[in-house]
């Protein structure tokens, strides 16, 4: 009891910093009332603690296909080719939506009809722990929260930002080069809206208490239905205030403490996931201050960086900006991504790769069949933002003349990096299947992130896995030897030390050592085409690769090209160089 009233108390003073103190009590009875609604349906979970055995998994509902329900098909995939191998699976939003390929919103509360129902929601929560997906920032153009705006409902009166056209917003960041506002008719006239996405995509106006009440509410709805974790999408967006950035304000971290507060009284086995894709520092910023925002954030600047490594044979950039990266606290910490159903973020390496660096990866990427995503800045300049393209043609050249080996291992090397690294390893299913451009999509819909969202059946797949010698199974079998091996492995955790060791441009070394359990493992990622030796300092006499299940002896290593070594230490101290 006494906890609770810390945590109501410390809703209280967050509700007064946003909406003045005389309202904060009713917002927070309102607040009430959800819980209250809802908390019957949530289930008895203690608070969960990270640990090596946390994997995610990010699909689409509908990225696998048969002749059942998109969502039933996926959960027998889960369950039957996975092997329980991912202990979280975050599905993209899967409720009824009019663009964006589900981020356009319609209705927060319902499941799409052509995916499923929330009875098979729930089927997947039982065999996973399972992501919703809170698209709180902007709404459908065809939300029922528009569509009574427009009629001139009071109650939806200030559910959207109204500006007058003429208003100075060139402060503003801009993930997209389209119009910052754009005119709707309503009953009233003419009026035009904040979009900070699309036309379609109206921004919620957060500085309206009810907009809060009513996010708050769909949150807890996710729980009762399931949620173990739930992601808030653009959440940098979710304040708005002229003469700013209106990014990052300081009234959204109110806002994201305020959530936390909320659910660690009423459902505290929910965690939540910022999505930030930003540079590092402005990305840190959401686990907050003594760990009271996200308990989990995109670790987004490794994919570039990875990107680049791999690309230029030259880990310096990678190290400089790993030996700062550490772990949080006991139930915060990273989501290590390569890839997402957005594409490769270049805003996370700012300040870290240069112009030149970053145009090379954009020409790269452009060579091997990709698109790139552009945002407005406050000048009216235009500059890369994404680069759109599967990861695995995102490494290989599809023109040169290179064995399948050598394109499989480059893959598999920049998944062994975000597997080791420290936080926990969030595998998209496109790189989990070693999926290509898909350029027929993105002839279909005029729009570059179709290259890395294409639909697969489920039979066809399963041929495909079944073999071998094919692409697909290769690095599907791969990359889950590496997650299960990590499962078995304390050094890998997100509560375990992480010390990037120096052993040349050529290899990515981390030391990853459990303070709790006392493992240690020295995790070697060659970066090139060519094989490499490393004389390593205080090596076991006899020392094992437990990824590869080799035994060695001796100080020295031979690492493979794009190969990997996972070394089981008996001291944490390694030194070494390049024999």
């Amino acid at each position: 009891m006494a906890n609770n009233k810390r945590i109501k108390d410390r809703i209280l003073c967050r509700l007064a910093i946003l909406y003045g103190a005389e309202r904060a009590s009713d917002i927070f009875d309102m607040v009430k009332r959800s819980i209250r609604r809802r908390k019957h349906s949530f289930p008895e979970r203690p608070v969960p603690v990270w640990s090596e055995k946390d994997t995610l998994l990010i699909t689409y509902g509908d990225s696998l296909q048969d002749k059942k329900k998109p969502l039933q098909v996926l959960v027998e995939f889960l369950r039957n080719d996975c092997e329980k191998v991912f202990s979280f699976v975050h599905i993209l939003p899967f409720f009824p939506y009019t663009s964006d390929d589900g981020f356009s919103v319609q209705d927060f509360r319902k499941v799409r009809s052509d995916l499923g129902t929330w009875r098979d929601v729930k089927s997947i929560a039982s065999c996973c722990n399972l992501v919703f997906d809170a698209v709180v920032n902007h709404v459908s153009a065809s939300s029922k929260y528009m569509e009574r705006f427009c009629a001139g409902d009071p109650m939806y009166k200030d559910f959207f930002i109204e500006l007058d056209p003429s208003t100075d917003t060139s402060m503003v960041t801009r993930p997209r080069t389209l119009p910052l506002l754009h005119e709707y008719k309503t009953s009233e006239g003419g009026r035009w809206l904040w979009t900070t996405f699309s036309a379609d995509q109206l921004d919620l106006n957060f500085a309206n208490p009810a907009v809060l009440v009513e996010m708050v509410d769909v949150l807890l709805l996710y729980a009762a239905k399931g949620a173990s974790m739930i992601r808030l999408d653009a959440i940098p967006f979710l304040w708005k205030q002229l003469g700013t950035t209106c990014s990052h304000l300081p009234q959204v971290h109110v806002i994201v403490k305020c959530l936390r507060d909320i659910f660690d009284m009423a459902a505290p086995h929910v965690r939540f996931l910022t999505e930030t894709n930003v540079p590092h520092q402005e990305n840190i910023a959401y686990f907050g201050s003594d760990g009271d925002e996200a308990q989990m954030i995109y670790n987004f600047t490794l994919a570039p960086l990875v990107l680049h490594a791999i690309h230029t044979g030259n880990v310096c950039a990678l190290n400089t900006w790993a030996r700062n990266v550490r772990k949080i606290s006991d139930r915060a910490t990273y989501l290590n991504v390569t890839a997402t159903h957005d594409g490769i973020g270049l805003r996370p390496a700012e300040g870290i790769l240069s112009e030149k660096e970053k145009q090379a990866l954009v020409d790269r990427v452009v060579a091997h069949g990709g698109f790139v995503s552009w945002k407005k800045n406050p000048d009216g300049s235009e500059s890369p933002y994404e680069l759109n393209i599967t990861f695995f043609d995102a490494l290989n050249d599809p023109n040169a003349s290179e064995s399948d080996d050598i394109r499989i291992n480059r893959l598999l090397l920049s998944q062994a990096i975000s597997v080791a690294f420290i936080g926990v390893p969030g595998i998209y299913i496109h790189s989990l299947l070693g999926s290509r451009n898909y350029l027929e999509g993105v002839r279909k819909t005029g729009a570059s992130r179709s290259i890395n969202r294409e639909k697969l059946v489920l039979n066809t797949l399963r041929n495909e896995l079944s073999d071998p010698t094919n692409r697909r199974c290769r690095i599907f079998r791969g990359i889950k030897h590496m997650l299960n091996v990590r499962a078995q492995h304390t050094a890998f955790s997100p509560l375990a030390t992480q010390e990037v060791i120096d052993f040349g441009k050529e290899v990515f070394a981390l030391l990853r050592h459990n303070p709790y359990t006392g493992e240690t493992i020295l995790a070697l990622n060659n970066v090139t085409p060519a094989n490499i030796s490393i004389t390593i300092d205080n090596l076991p006499d006899a020392w094992n690769d437990v990824l590869n299940e080799e035994q060695g002896a001796g100080c020295n290593v031979e690492v493979s090209p794009y190969g990997v070594r996972w070394i089981m230490l008996g001291s944490k101290q390694v030194s070494g160089c390049i024999a």
